[in-house]
């Protein structure tokens, strides 16, 4: 992931988590917001509940490595991922497929709230 595709301002992080787009799973908490006609950009953020400082960078390694293999950066979505202190307890492979089905969500989550749908991505 390049560094022009990441969100790294605190103001741009509250905008976004602000809008209550939102998909849970068990390891992260994925906020969206569509970015019309610009390029998509992803937050990493991992809360100190999941380590030390070298481990929470070893964390973030490992999701930018699974948002290269996964997000599409020609799309028109901001992402923050939220790391929650779960992902420490499965492995890599079980994290990648989690967070692969939480981005196939991420585009669904609006249309089934306009629907009135109160179980909407959750």
């Amino acid at each position: 992931m390049k560094k022009a595709d990441r969100i790294l301002k605190n103001r741009e992080f509250s905008s976004i988590i602000s809008q209550r787009h939102i998909v849970k799973t068990p390891s992260f908490i994925l906020y969206w917001q569509p970015r019309a006609g610009k390029r998509a950009r992803v937050g990493i953020s991992v809360g100190k509940k999941l380590g030390n400082a070298v481990h929470r960078n070893l964390v973030k390694r490992q999701v930018r490595s699974m948002v290269d293999c996964i997000f599409q950066f020609d799309e028109d979505y901001d992402t923050i991922l939220i790391i929650r202190p779960v992902y420490a307890r499965h492995s890599y492979q079980e994290n990648l497929e989690e967070l692969r089905s939480a981005r196939k969500r991420l585009g669904q989550t609006n249309r089934n709230k306009k629907r009135g749908n109160r179980n909407y991505a959750q």
